[in-house]
């Protein structure tokens, strides 16, 4: 992906100051219903249709990284509206995260302005490009990683590009696109630490989490259902993942729970930690949008299609570029399957 500059003001809180101290509905896809052409006459009928299978999808959810629609190119009323936005205004709202090494970071070394960079952010400007025609046309946005899901449906945002792990739960509040990444979570604690994973070992160790994560909504069941030590302290979270890492190295907590590419990161920040074990669960990064965009979801869908294409300047070439150094130079560990998509939508 060719360089892109971008100058945007940052709504949020947090920087990199603070980190420096710091996915099956098994069937082929089929019976399409395009948005346009025969039939196309009453586009209620399609979107009912459409909510309908959704909705039952959301019921029978079991792999809820396949529970998308199919992709198109064609606009609708979503994508109008942003389009129609006008002068400065006219611009994707996209709700990020600025503390994430490689993934949604400030750059301290990109000038005054100390430029928004990583994996997430070159994705936004793919999308930006595809829908407004300028990578550039962006409004970021920080959002901590507990009010995601409300910046979306309170509609501050019109999607959600942060490492989001697409879950069960939260499609029954947003609607995701396609996966984009593959990842898993993974316990990280300092290398001279007892601690050797998610094991036993975490038995009488206070364990830091976000907020509203995936981390933490797992640590929680599996503790209910004995398969973390019911003495594992688990009661401290925080707004932003990466404020775990700053009481990992206060000596506050003993260990983080977080996804495996995201403690990769952490631990290049700070040569003292380390991932332990194995990730322990197979969970991938979505898109997220409101759950009536329907046009706004099939048109970010195509562009992933495009861009895991894009051998030159896409999916490859931006992983390379940031996350090559952190999770190793196969990238095809953390690709996620070609996607399917849910039937007769």
């Amino acid at each position: 992906m060719r360089a892109r500059r971008l100058r945007a003001s940052l709504k949020g809180w947090g920087g990199v100051a603070t980190m420096a101290v710091v996915c099956a509905l098994v069937a082929v896809f089929a019976l399409c219903v395009p948005l346009s052409g025969p039939g196309i006459g009453d586009g209620r009928a399609v979107t009912q249709a459409s909510q309908a299978t959704v909705e039952k999808a959301e019921e029978d959810c079991e792999a809820p990284e396949k529970q998308t629609l199919s992709p198109s190119s064609a606009d609708g009323d979503t994508i109008q509206a942003i389009k129609d936005r006008e002068g400065e205004k006219r611009k994707l709202i996209v709700g990020v995260d600025q503390n994430s090494y490689r993934w949604g970071y400030r750059n301290p070394n990109s000038g005054e302005t100390a430029e928004l960079e990583g994996f997430d952010i070159d994705l936004v400007h793919r999308i930006a490009e595809d829908i407004l025609g300028d990578p550039d046309a962006v409004q970021f946005k920080a959002i901590p990683t507990d009010q995601r899901i409300p910046a979306i449906q309170d509609g501050r945002v019109d999607m959600v590009v942060r490492t989001m792990t697409i879950n069960c739960d939260r499609i029954k509040d947003v609607a995701f696109s396609a996966p984009y990444f593959k990842t898993g979570q993974q316990v990280l604690a300092p290398k001279s630490s007892p601690v050797k994973g998610y094991d036993d070992t975490l038995a009488d160790r206070k364990v830091c989490t976000a907020a509203g994560s995936t981390a933490y909504s797992t640590l929680e069941a599996d503790q209910k259902d004995g398969k973390l030590p019911a003495s594992t302290d688990i009661s401290t979270t925080v707004p932003n993942q990466l404020d775990c890492l700053v009481r990992l190295q206060l000596g506050e907590v003993d260990a983080v729970v977080t996804d495996g590419a995201l403690a990769a990161s952490q631990a290049a920040q700070d040569p003292t930690v380390q991932l332990k074990g194995d990730a322990f669960t197979a969970e991938y990064y979505g898109v997220a949008m409101k759950k009536d965009a329907d046009d706004l979801v099939r048109r970010v869908n195509k562009i992933l299609v495009d861009y895991r294409e894009d051998t030159a300047n896409g999916w490859q070439a931006s992983y390379e570029k940031w996350l090559s150094a952190t999770l190793g130079k196969d990238a095809k560990k953390s690709e996620p399957p070609a996607p399917k998509y849910l039937r007769n939508t």
